[in-house]
């Protein structure tokens, strides 16, 4: 049985600036780099549980979309972090704000922001609470108001 990811690697146009952002502004541990390969590997939820790698084919840079997982209790911190690097933060409406939204089938919390290559970054924070797929997408707010229990 297929257990989950356990690698994924991304074309990126300069190895180091990766670096210092998924290094620095995302804070994974780096696991090993060769740099006269251009290639850098992290580790992502701490050594053995997943990796990142990045290659520096500034050619071959196709955008793409990953989201790495966060506790709910660690979300509004790594938000904040993010942000503090001056990142932009939008949600999956792209209604101009940077309000995390609910995905009511899963559920889980989510937003996203993009690394110097352009790649689609998502922070998701799976909810304790049962799936409510006819709530589709809601704010966090919402969200807390419709699933609370009923007294």
């Amino acid at each position: 049985m297929i257990e989950r990811i356990f690698e994924t690697h991304l074309n990126v146009r300069d190895v180091e600036r990766s670096m210092d952002f998924y290094g620095n502004v995302l804070g994974l541990e780096l696991a090993s780099s060769d740099l006269q390969r251009r290639v850098a590997f992290y580790w992502v939820g701490g050594r053995n549980v997943a990796m990142l790698g990045l290659w520096e084919k500034p050619a071959e840079v196709v955008v793409q979309h990953f989201a790495f997982q966060v506790p709910i209790a660690d979300f509004q911190f790594e938000l904040d972090r993010v942000k503090s690097h001056g990142i932009q933060v939008y949600n999956f409406l792209e209604d101009g704000t940077d309000r995390p939204m609910v995905f009511g089938w899963m559920p889980a919390l989510s937003i996203y922001f993009r690394d110097p290559d352009g790649h689609e970054l998502e922070f998701i924070a799976p909810l304790p609470d049962p799936p409510r797929p006819e709530v589709d997408l809601v704010s966090f707010d919402q969200w807390k108001s419709i699933s609370a229990p009923s007294g």
